[in-house]
């Protein structure tokens, strides 16, 4: 593979942005902010000014030599038949999945009444314009299906409900909007669903909160569904119910992120619920199985454990502890197959360890090699589901033979790529603070440390999300390209526990920055790269981490990708529904925790300097991170670059969080970020 610029530049001209300063005072300090105009997304001049932006950014990327040679192998890789993990009706034998054809945009949803019986298509998005589809949730014996339809990338399902043998929709309404977590009464009568306010039924700007639990009943308008669990103080929290496998009780969930109250009650019974844990003291998960509660919780144990308690024996004083706390981070539990089945972090990859029901280990689930896997099930049926990827190994089904203790395989993608010839090692550096971060190296066999193999750098450090082993046909193609991927697991995720995500969050996110950027240093030390041949990007969270890595260090890198990002954190919470942010990062409406987000908040970091070259992306549909984030720190960095690098902004239409709904708007996406990468890294690929 050659490395070479195949591209000459000439100066950028940028779009002029103008300057509207806006005087914020934050406890006696003034902080002044010229761009604040542009968060308002509808205005035309904003409008005009973005479409001026893209316009530039779409120029320069089109320039480059290996576009369409990357979109031809981007499409080789990503566009075959292929289907999701199967889901089995409690009742019955009738299967449903999703599935894509080759030349299809977007995802189907099919059901089969058997696994050997002919497939058909229920619910076809590649027929509805801009609307996609949301979750499906089949009742229990498959009779029915409901299901959200979603304006693109708006997260704002709306439920309709179809009978499976006819094919027909009912006439049901449900309330509110953004309607989800539907679960099915086991008649079939109806079923228990959460939804957001309507606006004008709440105060301006409020709808994306205060959402609540309701009853809803087949062939009944939505008006008439009954309010059943919600609060009437506190906007943020989160509602939910959960009908048990036995079709005996219900769970009522509130959450607030990292903590929980449960509730249970009698289905169909005119006894209020009973509190099983109150007070928001920890995070709790509650399987019922045999009238018997196996509760997964943090309480007092960080890394998680495992308690056992019957339905007439509620109150904490009765609970048995069945598993331990251990040195990994217990990720979840499922109870199938009349066994337990225990999903840890080890290292940042998943173990999987198999308990009887009084939590006696039995033995290891074996695995493939070292990854992310995922197992389910119900406790009535001795099937268990297995998906496993890791970053040589594209995401396969696997049905485990519990008896013979063995992988079967149901189905792996045709995905015509041999990586072979690469290798994954996990090595272990040292923070700012001495703290041993580690982290995943994805490389060819034969790779030399002379500190010019063009490095992809990424990361996510947040909301105790855990980032292990994980198959991505872009980090295939630029592996394949010559190029090594690097994926540190930094402090704010959820790969050793609590106290690993505690030590990157609110007051303590710095470190989350600082893990990342001696990530960088430790790859140039040890020669593994250097600044000119170092890329980092990353998105949401991770394009958060990019921003503050950007501002703190752009001597380290040679281009930056900037993906749907939060990046003005005085302001982030008072856009979409970000306010519940605030439990991960804190909010300037506390004077404590302004402190130390102006202190890091990439927005208000930008100076004057030679960046790297940048690219910032966002959606113009995202309810998660406005749009704004992006617009602004582009303004502010073109304004502040002192050298000759490009600063580009993209914001795409009728697209979400996770960007365009089809599959040939992702992979121009996927085209527009690596072409840009790939050429300032000097990867020439239109030899290829």
């Amino acid at each position: 593979m050659a490395f070479m610029c195949t591209m000459k530049y000439t100066k950028i001209i940028y779009p002029e942005t103008k300057k509207n300063p806006v005087e914020d005072t934050f406890y006696g300090k003034i902080i002044i902010d010229e761009y604040q105009w542009l968060e308002d997304f509808n205005d035309h001049k904003v409008k005009e000014w973005v479409e001026a932006q893209n316009r530039l950014s779409r120029a320069f990327l089109n320039k480059i030599s290996h576009r369409e040679w990357l979109k031809k192998r981007f499409t080789e890789l990503r566009r075959y038949d292929d289907e999701s993990a199967p889901h089995k009706v409690l009742v019955g034998e009738r299967i449903f999945y999703s599935a894509i054809k080759k030349g299809w945009e977007r995802w189907a949803y099919y059901t089969k009444e058997n696994e050997t019986t002919e497939p058909v298509l229920l619910l076809d998005p590649n027929q509805w314009g801009l609307k996609t589809l949301g979750a499906v949730y089949p009742s229990r014996d498959g009779k029915y299906v409901a299901y959200g339809i979603e304006d693109a990338g708006k997260e704002n399902p709306i439920i309709k409900i179809m009978d499976v043998e006819t094919g027909s929709i009912l006439p049901d309404s449900l309330q509110g909007w953004r309607q989800s977590g539907i679960s099915w009464l086991p008649d079939n009568s109806g079923f228990y669903y959460t939804a957001n306010p309507l606006k004008g039924t709440v105060p301006e700007g409020e709808e994306n909160y205060w959402d609540a639990v309701y009853l809803h009943r087949l062939g009944t308008p939505g008006s008439e569904d009954k309010k059943i669990f919600f609060h009437t103080e506190i906007k943020e929290y989160f509602h939910n119910a959960v009908v048990t496998e036995d079709g005996k009780y219900i769970l009522f969930y509130r959450s607030m992120f990292y903590k929980d109250e449960v509730y249970i009650q009698e289905l169909d019974s005119e006894e209020p619920m009973k509190p099983i844990v109150t007070g928001f003291d920890a995070q709790y998960t509650i399987i019922l199985v045999d009238e018997r509660l196996i509760i997964k919780t943090n309480l007092n144990a960080p890394n998680g454990r495992v308690f056992s308690t019957t339905i007439d024996k509620l109150d904490k004083k009765y609970w048995i502890e069945i598993i331990p706390e251990t040195t990994d981070n217990l990720e979840y539990i499922d109870a199938i197959g009349g066994h337990l089945y225990a999903v840890y972090t080890h290292n940042a990859y998943k173990i999987i360890k198999i308990y009887t029901i009084e939590g006696k280990y039995i033995r290891d689930l074996p695995l493939p090699t070292l990854g992310n896997a995922w197992v389910w099930g119900y406790w009535s049926k001795p099937d268990v589901w297995l998906s496993f990827t890791s970053f040589t190994h594209p995401p396969t089904i696997y049905k485990y033979d519990f008896e013979n203790d063995r992988l079967v395989m149901y189905h792996r993608p045709p995905i015509d790529i041999d990586l072979s010839d690469f290798v994954v090692e996990q090595v272990w550096y040292s923070s700012k603070d001495k703290t041993k971060i580690p982290m995943f190296l994805v490389h060819h066999k034969n790779i030399q440390n002379n500190g010019k193999n063009p490095t992809y750098l990424t990361g996510y450090g947040g909301f105790k999300i855990s980032v292990g082993p994980y198959f991505s046909t872009n980090y295939a193609v630029f592996l394949e390209s010559g190029g090594m991927i690097a994926i540190p697991n930094l402090r704010g995720g959820g790969e050793f526990g609590d106290e690993w995500h505690k030590a990157g969050m609110l007051d303590k996110k710095q470190n989350v920055f600082d893990d990342f950027i001696y990530a960088a240093k430790y790859l140039i030390e040890n020669r593994y790269t250097s600044p000119k041949h170092l890329a980092i990007g990353g998105a949401s969270n991770g394009g958060l981490l990019m921003g503050a890595a950007l501002v703190q260090a752009p001597e380290l890198f040679k281009v930056v990708y900037v993906g749907v990002p939060l990046l003005d954190m005085l302001r982030y919470h008072k856009l979409s529904y970000a306010n519940i942010w605030a439990e991960e990062y804190g909010s300037a409406d506390n004077p404590e925790q302004f402190e130390y987000l102006i202190k890091y908040s990439p927005y208000h970091n930008v100076k004057r300097c030679k960046y790297p070259a940048v690219l910032f992306e966002a959606s113009d549909n995202d309810p998660r991170c406005h749009p704004m984030h992006a617009m602004k720190m582009a303004a502010k960095v073109q304004e502040n670059q002192s050298g000759k690098e490009p600063i580009l902004l993209i914001v795409r239409r009728y697209a979400g969080h996770g960007g365009g709904t089809t599959l040939s708007e992702q992979i121009d996406e996927d085209v527009d970020v690596w072409s840009f990468i790939m050429e300032k890294l000097g990867l020439n690929l239109s030899e290829r």
